[in-house]
């Protein structure tokens, strides 16, 4: 059997967006929050003390003296190792992730810095006009818009407190259980 092309999410899914966001609001506001405290999607501005979604995302910008969130976020446990045995016996890593136009140089530069063994990055955040045969996100409206418009792919779930299971996708609790998924037996 030839290679599938897997299409994996970066932000919840490879990198740990929670801590990181945590560790640098502690350091710019000496805040005392806990990456745990997160359990919804849109909620992220009320706990981190921000009055809108759009004031949390103005401060995640690089500011002239730090770059971006995304740009030192740690890589989950079994991530990157299970995304180059992965690629190793032939399956295509496809990352797809949405971005701001602001994060997309410190996002391809995490790629670069972490050897992500790719040739196709897409940074959009249409999803789903992305052809794969397996796909990997934890964003709960990606979900939907996957599992509803590629309904003849494997969709899964990167479990995760903000999203639910759903029908028709495939739960995955960790790089582990994505590797049984893209790789049975």
């Amino acid at each position: 059997m030839g290679g599938l092309r897997l299409g994996i999410d970066l932000d919840g899914v490879v990198a740990d967006f929670t801590a990181g966001w945590i560790d640098l609001h502690r350091r710019e506001f000496g805040s005392d929050l806990a990456p745990d405290g997160v359990t919804m999607w849109d909620g992220l501005h009320e706990f981190a003390g921000f009055p809108t979604m759009d004031a949390f995302w103005d401060w995640a910008r690089p500011n002239g003296t730090r770059p971006s969130v995304f740009r030192h976020l740690r890589p989950l446990p079994g991530a990157l190792e299970t995304i180059r045995t992965l690629a190793d016996v032939g399956h295509d890593i496809v990352i797809i992730s949405a971005k701001p136009d602001w994060a997309v140089p410190d996002t391809l530069a995490w790629l670069s810095d972490h050897a992500m063994p790719t040739r196709e990055v897409h940074l959009t955040f249409d999803k789903h006009e992305i052809d794969c045969d397996v796909y990997l996100d934890d964003a709960p409206h990606v979900l939907e818009s996957l599992r509803t418009r590629r309904s003849d792919r494997t969709v899964c779930r990167f479990v995760q407190p903000w999203n639910a299971p759903m029908d028709g996708v495939v739960d995955v609790g960790g790089w582990e259980d994505f590797h049984r998924v893209v790789q049975p037996g």
